[in-house]
């Protein structure tokens, strides 16, 4: 989505603004922590990985993406440099699925552990416990503070 289509008066979108704090809880059940407004992440663009109930993808992972895991991850069919300005070192909330797939990959692809995401623990939502092991995430926790 452009700048140009941040407010748009025909279609009555507007891209949300971060506001307050999120009610959603971390990995550590504590508060989860502001992740990224430039470039504005979360399922509902606010900054948060956030986990509504409509979000099918789970995109609860905070993590910063490498050149290794945009390669990955396009390979499996999702093209995360279609979104503007995405490119390695941007903070993005990843599908929790997505995320164990390049962990369990690691060993097989020729970039190994580079494919794999750093996460920001205290951004990354309790809802990706579903999917993947604290223990796993810490391996590559940016954050590793409770």
């Amino acid at each position: 989505m452009s700048a140009s289509e941040d407010n748009n008066p025909a279609t009555g979108y507007q891209r949300p603004k971060p506001e307050g704090m999120s009610k959603s809880l971390n990995v550590f059940k504590q508060p989860l922590a502001l992740f990224s407004t430039s470039p504005m992440t979360g399922y509902m663009r606010n900054g948060y990985c956030d986990v509504p109930a409509s979000d099918f993808g789970n995109h609860s992972v905070a993590a910063e993406v490498t050149e290794e895991f945009l390669d990955f991850t396009a390979r499996q069919g999702n093209d995360l440099r279609s979104i503007g300005g995405m490119k390695a070192g941007c903070k993005w909330c990843l599908c929790a699925g997505r995320w164990l797939e390049a962990f369990e990959a690691r060993g097989r692809e020729k970039d190994g552990d580079k494919i794999v995401p750093k996460i920001f623990l205290n951004a990354t939502n309790q809802a990706a416990l579903r999917t993947v092991d604290l223990a796993d995430m810490k391996k590559f926790a940016a954050d590793n503070k409770e």
